[in-house]
């Protein structure tokens, strides 16, 4: 709950905020999330003034809070910021293990900052059908780099029921490092995934589910053996390996 006082303080979850403080959060439930962004991100920041505060969500191992001090970004602690990890595949990183970083004409390829995928260490299932139990056309037909995560949401979003009990929502529910973001990938999101399947590790010889819709009846799979990409059964029982993007 939001309030204001007469002399332009402001509290937010309390009606009489402290006296020394022009802005006071109360909370024992929530916490402040400051603004999010990348390295490169933060750079771009014109003029930033002296106690401006952001997360850098790709510096260090996990990301880290930076503060700028008048005359540079510094970690809060006042020390030195961490560098922007170089990275490559199978590296351990941000709750799982880089499966594909992006390239050149990739969507959302970034030559000043590394973006991609990051694969869970292990499968959230061998054997999970695709759809709720009933066939339906969910629209979730994007196949390309970048898609997965709208597909899997599309896909929970039009079948609903228990998540869990399906493809899209398992990987959803994953939360693998503390991350709430991983889904499903797409098509060539999952080809990516085999494609660096020695060095992400954990994946077995079967058939894969990605979250790209062939039609009522089918969505895309592949097979983990020989990299066969075709359209399965949405009630046939395949595997997941959720990923996120980072």
């Amino acid at each position: 709950m939001f309030f204001a006082t007469t002399n332009a303080q402001v509290g937010i979850g309390t009606a009489t905020p402290a006296a020394s403080a022009q802005l006071d959060v109360t909370s024992t439930t929530k916490g402040l999330l400051l603004p999010r962004m990348s390295n490169y991100q933060r750079t771009q920041i014109a003029t930033p003034v002296a106690g401006l505060m952001v997360w850098c969500n790709n510096c260090g191992s996990t990301g880290e809070l930076q503060v700028f001090n008048g005359g540079a970004w510094t970690k809060f602690d006042g020390t030195a910021i961490s560098a922007v990890p170089t990275l490559a595949i199978g590296d351990t990183y941000q709750g799982g293990k880089v499966a594909y970083i992006l390239q050149s004409g990739d969507p959302g390829y970034d030559a000043n900052t590394p973006h991609g995928l990051i694969a869970a260490t292990s499968d959230q299932s061998t054997a999970i059908r695709w759809y709720n139990g009933a066939y339906t056309t969910t629209g979730a037909t994007g196949t390309a780099i970048g898609t997965g995560l709208a597909n899997t949401n599309t896909i929970i979003t039009v079948q609903g029921a228990t998540a869990t009990s399906y493809a899209a929502g398992l990987a959803r529910a994953y939360t693998g490092g503390g991350y709430t973001d991983w889904y499903l990938p797409s098509k060539d999101e999952l080809n990516k995934l085999y494609v660096n399947r020695v060095a992400v590790g954990g994946f077995a010889s079967i058939y894969y589910w990605s979250s790209s819709e062939y039609d009522n009846n089918n969505a895309w799979i592949q097979y983990f053996v020989n990299a066969f990409q075709f359209n399965g059964s949405k009630l046939n029982t395949y595997g997941v390996r959720a990923v996120r993007a980072f």
